[in-house]
């Protein structure tokens, strides 16, 4: 494989000259700055609090425009530009309209055209000609980049860059170059996004924030749990499927699966319509200025309860053939007394609060009725046929991983499964038991597996993604159980708790997060855990930065769902070459208002980690590529395959 690669290369550098050349430049490329990071995590669908946060890099974009112009712009003027870049279509059209002099308007375009233009070079300092020229905006490449590289101390060519700037606005270029400039900014703040989980559910727009990642310039993704189910719905697992939709129900989302995705749900409104009627459990959740007729919550309520019945009859018949999940605890329906409408859990008998058991056969609770099984088939055929969704999960597989290990940090959603003492929690599959980084390994082989082969709806692969939704050593839930039924039918709050896994206590002790790090060949000294998944209750003084700085939880709320608990509105994290950086975040109101007011959605920042020196390209991932790209051309001058 070497002997190819390496006549690979002969073709494209065919000269000694070309060979030394491009070592030269990837030399020089190792001692620049390492990019910036961005994290992200648990977006949940909330689509424009996401796209803001991205197009203010967390504040970065604020930072810069402020380390450049502190002593030439005032405060305002500052926040003006900041939301200029951030919304540069809507602000120019606002800003356009105080000007009814052309002259006016003209110099404006030009004030605003050389402030970008000045932005830009000191937003580029530390990448190279090549890499600006590929976030530039095509159109305008020879224009910017001949005002960007001006260099004129003699005055030769004033007149000249003059003009080019009046020819622009006078042929009716300056909003477009304008426009193309602001999200070229953008772009260069940010050099790498990192999507820490959950994409979907409970939100309105995950599929808006799916088309965003896809036109990104450079993105990973480590699935979360609610990722991985719509993964495993896609991949042919129908109680995945039946969850996807009840969430959806849950949170008022049903247009995502019918308008966004076009799956049609009308066979599941009409088999709902004919066993179901109202019941308060399962009336969809509404957030503030959400409103729906009568007929609506009925018709949401009534599905709810449909596809709620059909999910747990599907639980059954995967925990009976999978004796090794040890979920013979979780089979429901057989534990229910249906004449005196009880049912019997870890030895205790409780009420059922307006069961609706009306699909259900009590001699045999798992069998799905003939037109339950006909919707759930025909569900699963269009989510599998439908073409956003295929492109959507293609993506979220090539770009996803359960974990990834990136600059010495370790990106999980979920946890790690540990027992009581800090060690390891091993899971047995097909009588080998894996724990730590080789069971994280095979849950993502699973997916992969069960990606492959979608036809199969009833394999190994594809209850083990259901597994990685629901079980108790997946690192995607890291619970003793998903009480889902109690909450729909039992009174009795205490069934409803979820007890969690060891880690999320033990992840505020820094050895145990050093021996996590090491677990997954990390060094514990300079790496971090950057996890998600579980909302950060600052709100109760809870510390979203533990372990001594070891461990960095940056779910804090971008979910309406979650902020009344949390008590903001999400936690993202910036890692540049001088250290990592957790902001804060209050909730996001409109673009409007950033527009108009020049307002940001940005709390406080926290300092996780100082580099003691400035941190450089050979220092990471991208750095160990180039390195091994050198040894090869190296080895290229050494073989004599270049003339």
């Amino acid at each position: 494989m070497e002997q190819k690669y390496l006549e690979l290369l002969a073709e494209k550098y065919n000269t000694e000259e070309k060979v030394a050349t491009e070592i030269i430049n990837l030399e020089a490329i190792l001692n620049l700055p390492k990019g910036t990071e961005h994290f992200v995590s648990d977006l949940h669908g909330e689509y424009q609090a996401f796209s803001h946060v991205l197009r203010n890099g967390s504040g970065k974009v604020k930072d810069k425009i402020e380390e450049l112009f502190k002593d030439q712009l005032t405060k305002e003027d500052m926040n003006s530009l900041a939301a200029f870049v951030y919304y540069p279509e809507q602000k120019l059209k606002m800003m356009k309209q105080q000007f009814d002099d052309q002259t006016e308007l003209h110099q404006w375009y030009r004030d605003i055209i050389k402030k970008l233009i000045a932005l830009t070079s000191y937003t580029s300092s530390k990448y190279t000609r090549s890499k600006l020229r590929k976030a530039l905006p095509t159109a305008f490449i020879y224009i910017i980049e001949e005002l960007l590289y001006k260099v004129d101390l003699l005055e030769n060519k004033k007149e000249y860059y003059r003009k080019i700037i009046q020819q622009i606005i006078s042929l009716n270029q300056a909003d477009k170059l304008i426009v193309g400039l602001c999200y070229t900014i953008q772009r260069l703040v940010v050099d790498h996004l990192h999507v820490v989980g959950d994409i979907y559910d409970r939100g309105p727009k995950p599929d808006k924030i799916m088309e965003t990642l896809i036109q990104h310039h450079s993105v990973d993704i480590q699935w979360g749990n609610h990722d991985v189910l719509w993964l495993g719905a896609y991949s042919g697992s129908k109680v995945s499927l039946a969850n996807i939709i009840r969430i959806c129900a849950r949170y008022n989302n049903l247009d995502i699966i019918e308008d966004r995705y076009g799956i049609n749900l009308r066979p599941l409104q009409m088999l709902a319509n004919h066993y179901y009627d109202d019941h308060p459990a399962f009336r969809p959740k509404l957030q503030p200025g959400e409103e729906l007729s009568e007929d609506e919550m009925l018709q949401i309520t009534r599905m709810h309860q449909a596809i709620t019945m059909i999910q747990f009859k599907l639980e059954l018949p995967i925990i009976k053939r999978r004796p090794s999940f040890h979920l013979e605890h979780r089979q429901v329906l057989e534990f229910i007394d249906y004449d005196n409408e009880t049912i019997k859990l870890n030895g205790k008998t409780y009420p059922l609060n307006q069961p609706c058991f009306q699909t259900i056969n009590k001699e045999a609770p798992g069998d799905l009725l003939e037109e339950e099984e006909r919707v759930i088939n025909q569900l699963l055929f269009n989510v599998q046929h439908s073409e956003k969704l295929t492109r959507h999960m293609d993506f979220l597989m090539k770009k996803g991983n359960v974990y990834l290990r990136y600059n010495g940090n370790l990106l999980i959603h979920g946890c790690i499964p540990l027992h009581d003492d800090g060690t390891f929690a091993s899971f047995e599959i097909e009588g080998k038991a894996y724990s730590g980084k080789a069971l994280l390994d095979q849950f993502e082989s699973f997916l992969r597996e069960s990606y492959a082969n979608k036809r199969v709806t009833d394999d190994l692969a594809t209850d083990m993604v259901w597994y990685m939704w629901t079980g108790e050593h997946s690192s995607l839930f890291g619970k003793k159980e998903m009480t889902t039924f109690e909450r729909y039918f039992i009174e009795d709050k205490t069934t409803h708790k979820e007890r969690k896994n060891a880690y999320y206590y033990l992840r505020e002790d820094e050895q145990v997060v050093r021996r996590m790090l090491a677990g997954f060949d990390l060094d514990p000294d300079t790496g971090h855990i950057i996890n998600g998944h579980t909302p950060v209750k600052e709100i109760e003084g809870e510390n979203p930065i533990k372990a001594n700085g070891k461990m960095i939880v940056i779910d804090g709320g971008f979910s309406k769902a979650y902020q009344k608990t949390t008590g903001i509105a999400g936690y993202t994290l910036v890692y540049n070459s001088y250290g990592i950086e957790l902001v804060a975040h209050h909730y996001f109101h409109s673009k409007q208002d950033v527009i108009k007011n020049g307002t940001d959605v940005l709390s406080k920042k926290r300092l996780v980690d100082k580099e003691l020196r400035r941190k450089k390209v050979r220092e990471t991932n991208i750095g160990e590529k180039l390195k091994q790209e050198i040894n090869y051309l190296n080895k290229l001058l050494e073989g004599k395959y270049v003339r």
